[in-house]
């Protein structure tokens, strides 16, 4: 059985649709389709209703999803493992990482990386780092690099790479800006703009008021932290930013025994192999927060 139809089958899966899964995979839509016919062929199954442009997985399809998962990912981790008895560092590394953190942080990084290693082709996708580290768990990208929850649980290792401190900023006529200082209580009487309730950033947030037992007034939310600044800079609302975000379009206030810092790192599956790309891509990152220097096996 080709597991190229698998890979179509995962696909079309998991975008419902076969004209999105065709740009996913490079491939022509009728070309998926057709590796779609012959692996229901081969099951002698329906895997999926097609009603107009709308596909959704049949009950055959639904118990097929898991294992193929497991098939792909199993043949992948081989390749890997094997691929590992060179100590050649080359072949694709797929990476994740959120917007911010390849806009801010691994620009350098990466370009390390890849003149040190030019046998490597990064694949990289810009996700939430919430659907980043899900893609790591079911095993659809290598590494990522992301925000890290704040509780992070078995399979997933995590390592942490960078402390990253927030502000609480407001636009500069905003009647706060101007203060001294300023209380927690009083900050949570003005509307807010939050990251997103389902990020990492929010948990963050949301944690220091509940510690202290305030409801702040949010009256938007969204995940990106370019759009929070900017609904910030205009005085819709008050925020937190990360401080490598602050510039003269927003005022930093001062809020007495506050800190509000996230972490930033990489993350992995223990269960799966590391390919040689990966751990160099580690070690790169362990450089940078001043890990002790790791040598990778032979």
């Amino acid at each position: 059985m080709d597991t190229a139809n698998f890979d179509a089958f995962l696909a079309v899966a998991a975008t419902g649709s076969f004209s999105r899964a065709a740009e996913q995979l490079h491939l022509t839509q009728p070309a998926v389709s057709k590796r779609i016919a012959t692996l229901e062929q081969q099951l002698n199954v329906r895997l999926f209703d097609r009603i107009g442009k709308h596909v959704d997985l049949t009950e055959a399809g639904r118990a097929l999803k898991p294992r193929a998962e497991l098939i792909i990912n199993a043949l992948n981790d081989t390749r890997r493992a094997l691929g590992n008895l060179s100590a050649t560092i080359q072949g694709r590394l797929r990476l994740a990482t959120s917007h911010h953190i390849g806009l801010h942080r691994l620009p350098p990084i990466l370009r390390r990386f890849t003149k040190a290693y030019p046998g490597v082709v990064l694949d990289i996708q810009f996700l939430d780092s919430e659907v980043a580290y899900e893609k790591v768990l079911h095993g659809e990208i290598e590494l990522a690099v992301i925000t890290l929850a704040p509780e992070v649980e078995a399979p997933i290792v995590a390592t942490h790479i960078w402390d990253d401190p927030l502000e609480f900023v407001v636009a500069p006529e905003h009647p706060l800006a101007d203060a001294q200082r300023v209380q927690l209580r009083q900050l949570a009487a003005y509307p807010a703009v939050f990251p997103g309730t389902t990020t990492f950033t929010h948990r963050v947030v949301n944690q220091l008021f509940e510690r202290h037992q305030i409801s702040p007034q949010i009256s938007m939310s969204t995940n990106y932290m370019e759009t929070i600044k900017m609904l910030v800079s205009i005085g819709l609302a008050w925020s937190v930013l990360p401080r490598t975000m602050v510039d003269s379009q927003v005022r930093v206030l001062q809020i007495p025994r506050t800190r509000l810092v996230r972490a930033l790192g990489c993350i992995h599956h223990s269960g799966r192999t590391l390919s040689n790309a990966g751990q160099a891509l580690i070690a790169l990152l362990q450089d940078e927060a001043g890990y002790p220097a790791l040598h990778m096996k032979d």
